[in-house]
C-alpha cells in the first residue's frame, strides 16, 4: 500500500472476533475503515461492533480465502489459525500482517525461541525434548512447554521432581531452566510496513498463580532506567529479527542478576497492552489499524501512569454473565470499565477488564486492588 491510496473506506478484514478483535474494530471503525470479522461463534465480541461477520474456523480455507479476498488488508486478534492457505494468498500478493510466515514461527514457541537464540536475543536456556530423558537434561525443578497451542497458561508445566515426569505434556515439547524471577515485564512494540518502530513503556505484569493467567499490569513497571532501557533494546531487536509487522507483545523476565531475556512474542495486541486505551497517547488498537494499513504510528506517549487488572469469570460458576459491584467499582476516581460482551462465563475466563490513572502509581495499584476486590463476573449457575 502506498501514500496514493484511497483510505476512505478502507476494508480491514480481522481474524478472530474475541476482545482484542471487538476493540481493534472500534479503533477501525473511528478512522472510517469498513470491518469484517471471521469467527466461528455468531455475534462474537468482534461482530457485535463490527460490519459484517463471516462465520467460519481460523482452520476453515475457504472462509480464510474468503476474508482475504474481500478485504484490502487482513490482520489477526490471535496466532492459533491455518497459515498454509495464507501463504498462498501472502505470495499471490494480498496484504496480510503480520505476514503467514512470521505468524508460522510463532506458533511454534521453539522455533520461535531458537530463531531469537541465533539472533544473539537473550533467552532462557532451552532444549528440544524427544524423549522422556530429555526432560531430566536442566535438573528439577524445570519447566516444560509445548510448542503448539499453548496460551494464557495452557500447555506449561512444572516438572518440581523426577516423579512428575508421568505427568508431562505429552505433546512434542521443550524445557526452559526455571528462571530466578524478580519481575515478569512486556513491552508492546509496533512496526509498520516501511520498518518504522515504537515502543510503549515497559510494564510490570503480575499473574494469578492458580491458572497462570496475567492478572494486573502496571504502567510503567517499577525498575530502573538501565533495565527499562535494556528491556527496549532486546524488544526492538525481537521484531527486527522477526521481520514482523503489526504489534507484538514482549513477555520479558528480569532475572534477579539484572539480566532481561525473552520469554515470548505475542503477534497481535496483548493483555499488556489494555492500559494504552486510556493512558497514552495512542492505543496498542489504534496503533496496529495504523502500522498495517502503512500510516505513521502513533505516539507511544504515557499520559498518565495506570493500572490494569483482568476481570475473569469467578471459579464456581458459569453461563449467563452477572457483573456485580459495578456501581461501588465505578465509583473509584480514574477507573474505566470494559466488558467484552461474551454470552458465557466460566472459572478464569477473561471477561472484560479495568483500568485505574492516577499521577503515583502506588495509588493506582491501590485504587485497583480495591475495585478487583468489589467487582466479580459470577455466572447463572454453579459449578
Amino acid at each position: 500500500m502506498n501514500k496514493d491510496f484511497n483510505y476512505s473506506g478502507l476494508k480491514l478484514g480481522i481474524i478472530g472476533g474475541g476482545q482484542l478483535g471487538k476493540i481493534m474494530s472500534q479503533k477501525a471503525k473511528k478512522m472510517g475503515f469498513n470491518v469484517t470479522i471471521l469467527d466461528p461463534t455468531p455475534n462474537c465480541p468482534a461482530a457485535q461492533v463490527s460490519d459484517r461477520q463471516i462465520i467460519g474456523g481460523f482452520y476453515d480455507k475457504e472462509k480464510l480465502t474468503q476474508i482475504v479476498n474481500e478485504s484490502d488488508v487482513t490482520t489477526f486478534e490471535l496466532e492459533h489459525i491455518d497459515t498454509s492457505v495464507l501463504k498462498e494468498l501472502y505470495d499471490a500478493g494480498h496484504n496480510i500482517h503480520p505476514s503467514p510466515y512470521v505468524m508460522e514461527l510463532i506458533q511454534n514457541k521453539y522455533e520461535q525461541k531458537k530463531l531469537l537464540d541465533e539472533k544473539g536475543i537473550p533467552v532462557p536456556a532451552y532444549k528440544d525434548v524427544k524423549n522422556n530423558d530429555d526432560l531430566a537434561s536442566f535438573g528439577f525443578p524445570v519447566i516444560q512447554k509445548a510448542k503448539l497451542g499453548g496460551y494464557d497458561g495452557k500447555g506449561v508445566q512444572m516438572l518440581k521432581t523426577p516423579q512428575d515426569i508421568q505427568n508431562c505434556i505429552k505433546a512434542e515439547s521443550f524445557i526452559e531452566e526455571l528462571v530466578d524471577i524478580d519481575k515478569e515485564l512486556a513491552i508492546i512494540v509496533a512496526r509498520n510496513i516501511e520498518g518504522e518502530i515504537k515502543c510503549y513503556p515497559v510494564v510490570e505484569m503480575l499473574f494469578d498463580e492458580r491458572v497462570n493467567i496475567c492478572d494486573s499490569v502496571m504502567a510503567p513497571a517499577r525498575v530502573s532506567k538501565h533495565i527499562e532501557q535494556k528491556a527496549i533494546d532486546v524488544s526492538i531487536d525481537s521484531i527486527k529479527a522477526l521481520d514482523g509487522v503489526g504489534i507484538f507483545g514482549v513477555e520479558l523476565f528480569l532475572t534477579k542478576k539484572g539480566e532481561v531475556l525473552v520469554n515470548e512474542i505475542a503477534p497481535r495486541p496483548h493483555n499488556s497492552g489494555h492500559y494504552t486505551v486510556e493512558a497514552c497517547a495512542t492505543s496498542q488498537f489504534e496503533q496496529i489499524i495504523r502500522a498495517v494499513t502503512n500510516l505513521p504510528l502513533g505516539s507511544t506517549k504515557l499520559i498518565s501512569p495506570a493500572v490494569m487488572v483482568n476481570l475473569l469469570g469467578e471459579e464456581g460458576y458459569e453461563g449467563e454473565p452477572f457483573i456485580e459491584g459495578i456501581h461501588e467499582a465505578l465509583d473509584i476516581p480514574e477507573l474505566s470499565f470494559h466488558f467484552y460482551g461474551k454470552s458465557v462465563t466460566k472459572p478464569f475466563r477473561k471477561m472484560g477488564h479495568i483500568t485505574v490513572l492516577d499521577d503515583d502509581i502506588n495509588k493506582a495499584l491501590e485504587k485497583a486492588n480495591k475495585a478487583k476486590n468489589i467487582l466479580k463476573i459470577k455466572g447463572s449457575k454453579k459449578v
